[in-house]
Parts: C-alpha cells; structure tokens; sequence
C-alpha cells in the first residue's frame, strides 16, 4: 500500500514556505522514518497539504516519496507515480519532488537520469537533510543527489510528527548484521547500531506523557539489541523496564530473528504484563536446506523449539511469521517441508512471498531459479494451508473476552457495517458492533478500550456483535482533544503542531495469511 500523510486542514499554508505530501511505501521502519520527514519538514516552516490537493495537478509544493526496494515492482511502482507527476511539475514550476528511502540508496543518481523532474535524492542515512537538500536545490536551479554510506545522525534525535496519539513506534536500532542472501536491507541500510537504552526509554517515556498507551518497538533485528554496547541481555532488560514505565499498557515489538531469539527474552515477555502476548517469528523456510542457501544462522528445529518455549510460557500467544516460496534451488521436497512446519506452527497469520530477484543480492545470481509458473502453484497451496490455519486459530475465539484499543484506519468499512475497529492483545483485528442508537458521545474514541465477547470469527478477523464495556483512556481524550483543535499542540511528544485530521500511513503491501 502507498501511504499519504497529509492531514485536512491546511489554512496556515499562505503563511508559510508551501505545502507538502510525503509518501510512504515499505515496512514500519519506512513509516516511522517518514514521521520524521513531516517533523522536519514542518520545523522548516512547510505545512501539510488539504486532503484533496493533487500533485498531479501542481497542487502541492513538495511530495517525498519514502521509497522501499525490497519488492521486485518497487522500482517500476516508483517511475510509474514519478511519471505521473511530470504534468504537475508543468502546471507549478515551483513544485519540488523528492525521493529517499532504500530504493534512492540503491539507485542514487539513476533516478534523476530516469525522471530528470525530480529534485532531490537522499538516503536512508541522511534523512534530516531533506530541508537543505530542497533549498539548495531551489537556490541552484538543479537536482541535488546526496548518499551518504554510514548513519549521519540517528533518525530518534530528528523532529517528529506522530502518526497516533495513541500509539508509536519507537526505534531502538537501525541496520542489520545478518548477511542473508535474499535480502538487500544489510546493504542499504548499514550495519546495526543500537540507540542507548537511556534514550530509548526516555522516548517511550514522552510518548506516554502525550498520551500514549502502546508502544512498538522497532529494529531489524530487535533481539540482537545491546550487542553494539556489549550487553547481550540488552533486549529482555528493556522489555522490562518498558513495562515499569506508569501509563504504558501495551509493548509490542518487531521483528526479531530465531538465531538470536534468546531464553530471557520470552522470559521478559512472559512475566512482563505490559508485553504483549504476540511474537512475529519470521521463518522464511521450512527446509534447512533451503535456510542454508538463504545463509539463515537458524534450522527448523530450532525455530520450532523457540515456539514450543513461547507457548509453554505464554500459552495464549498469537504467533505470525515471513514466508517466502520458490527461493532459487527449491525443490518440491524443500517446499513440502516448509508446508509441515506451517502445519505444526500453527500460526496466527503469515506475509507470504513468492521469491523475487533483487539484483545487488546473493541470490540474484544463484543457479537453479524456480519457474515463476511453479512459484506461483506453491504460493497458492501455501495460501491455502495458512488460510485453514488462520481460520481455525481464529475460530477458538468464538465467545472468549477479548480487550480491543480502538484505533482509526482499521475497518475500512466501519461506517457501512456500524462497527468500530481495533486491535486485541495478541493483535487480532476486531470489529465491534456499535447499537444503532448510540449517540456520538457515547461512542468509544480511538485509544479506548472496550472489553467484549467474540460471537463470529472470520479468517483475518474478529466479529464482536455482543454488548461490550467501555473504559474511556487519557489516550481518548487526547485523540478527542486532538480532533477538536484543544490539544496542546503537541504530536505525541514531538514538539511539533498536532495534526488536524486523519493522518493514514499505513502498512505495506504485504499478503496476510
């Protein structure tokens, strides 16, 4: 999915330097990254285009797409939107676009040879110097390209505009140390550097005193946390210490990596009320020999040994996972391994992938690739199997109690169904019947939480069609506070201008199984 962030109302646009739209496209780390760029931009006095404005049409000054290259189609989605955009620049000249993320660090100043409209590039290690970038580029009439090869300031210390009121993400590292022959990330965005501990929680801490009561923590590799520092045990600590924090409900995190996936940490988890009992495992493959080629420090046995250890301590965990089918040398018995681990994994839901060259990969080069027309058959019985699955797991719901945060943006059909939306503890989606008669003060508000029963169960979902029971949260009232104009103007504890609609970053585009 491409997300758009760019709040309703944009009155104070005449005031200030233009208007601006950053798109995001990719995983959460994207997301969280494109916070930021609404941050500085908004710190360099640009304001958030009207929901309405079309870049198409020049009616926006600055659009910043927050690019991923992990997809094969990343690339042609990328030109294809920039094409689009080539009227825009003629009908306002002065119209700025940039382009950052993964995707502008692997293709650098091929993007301006490509779309010569575009203005700036920039990478994933120089995202604060996105304002420079635009003025220098406005100033000398020219395209600005800018990679650096190594982290030039940490994202966490840049200015922040939050997505939620009521839920954030905060980075705990950035980079990875794995060498996996799949993946371009390592290469892209340098090798693992850990925030302090100190500033990680100082973070969380802001986050909650504007109101927040869930919080992600994001990385890489989150469990390899601490070994920059030389603390090994760093992760399971600061789960712990999350959960000491006044007001903080939720914690959740992601993702972490089986090689590394420690004893203390599902320790942490499970004596940790805060810690949710959710746990995103990705397993990639269910054949070791596949998992050698990929260069996965971890074995099937392994990976089910940790869920084993999981669900003995936290028997209600929801567990979901990566898959990718027809990695190069596959074979029809690899695959029947991995449909076995996926049979006793029993997970809660699983982002499918069918494999895909990335060319600056090992893999890319590696002899035996599947046929696409077998990937595909595989992809589907794989579907098929995690479908089952998923419906069965969702279906031991029927009539349990479940604790929902309602959030914005969850049930693109609310309004049709007269449902509201939200997350459970272990991050099931709920929908949850409102009476017809419920006046607009009584409806429970984003970052509520409303306690029900499950009467239907779906494959990706959760029906709640019972009488449920409402506790109104600080959460609510600064997301009410936030809707009407009376809040303290500040996003989440970032210092910057609460935004004055719905803000929709979204989630990528992934295949939920």
């Amino acid at each position: 999915m491409t997300s758009v962030l760019a709040p309703q109302n944009a009155d104070a646009a005449s005031a200030a330097r233009g208007t601006y739209q950053v798109r995001t496209f990719g995983c959460q780390m994207n997301v969280h990254d494109s916070e930021r760029l609404t941050g500085l931009l908004e710190e360099a006095g640009y304001v958030a285009a009207p929901a309405a404005a079309d870049p198409r049409r020049g009616e926006v000054d600055v659009v910043v797409f927050n690019t991923c290259a992990v997809r094969e189609n990343a690339d042609n989605r990328l030109y294809g939107t920039l094409g689009a955009l080539r009227p825009g620049k003629d009908a306002n000249p002065g119209m700025q676009i940039a382009v950052g993320g993964c995707l502008a660090q692997k293709d650098r100043s091929a993007i301006t040879e490509r779309a010569p409209w575009v203005d700036v590039v920039f990478g994933t290690h120089n995202i604060g110097s996105l304002p420079v970038l635009l003025e220098r580029s406005r100033h000398n009439a020219r395209a600005e390209v800018e990679i650096l090869e190594s982290l030039e300031v940490f994202p966490s210390t840049l200015p922040t505009r939050r997505e939620s009121v009521y839920a954030g993400w905060v980075s705990i590292s950035v980079g990875c140390n794995n060498t996996c022959t799949f993946c371009i990330v390592p290469s892209l965005r340098g090798t693992e550097r850990d925030r302090r501990p100190g500033d990680v929680l100082a973070e969380v801490r802001e986050l909650v005193a504007s109101g927040a009561i869930e919080v992600t923590l994001l990385g890489q590799n989150v469990n390899s946390y601490g070994v920059e520092f030389g603390d090994r045990g760093a992760f399971a600590k600061l789960l712990r210490a999350c959960g000491e924090i006044d007001g903080l409900e939720r914690v959740r995190f992601t993702s972490p990596h089986p090689a590394m996936f420690t004893d203390d940490v599902i320790d942490a988890m499970a004596e940790t009320p805060a810690v949710m009992p959710q746990l995103h495992m990705p397993l990639q493959s269910g054949s070791d020999d596949v998992l050698r080629r990929m260069r996965s420090s971890y074995r099937s046995k392994k990976f089910l040994g940790i869920l084993d250890r999981v669900r003995e301590r936290i028997p209600h965990a929801a567990i979901t996972t990566d898959i990718i089918v027809g990695f190069p040398g596959e074979t029809e018995d690899d695959f029947a391994r991995t449909l076995e681990v996926v049979e006793a994994s029993r997970f809660a839901s699983a982002f499918t992938f069918q494999y895909s060259v990335r060319p600056g990969t090992p893999a890319a080069t590696m002899e035996d690739q599947v046929p696409p027309e077998v990937v595909r058959e595989r992809f589907e019985r794989l579907t098929a199997l995690q479908e089952r699955i998923g419906l069965e797991e969702n279906r031991a719901f029927e009539g349990r109690e479940v604790e929902v945060l309602i959030a914005e943006g969850e049930g693109t059909r609310d309004a049709d169904t007269h449902r509201i939306s939200g997350r459970a503890a272990d991050n099931r989606l709920v929908h949850v019947a409102l009476p017809e008669d419920t006046a607009d003060g009584e409806r429970p508000r984003p970052g509520d939480l409303v306690t029900t029963t499950v009467t239907r169960a779906a494959g990706h979902y959760l029906i709640a069609d019972s009488p449920f029971a409402v506790r109104r949260t600080r959460s609510g009232d600064a997301w009410e506070a936030r809707e009407s104009g009376l809040g303290d103007g500040d996003a989440c504890g970032t210092g910057a201008p609460a935004p004055q609609g719905p803000v929709g970053l979204g989630m990528p585009t992934l295949r939920a199984r």
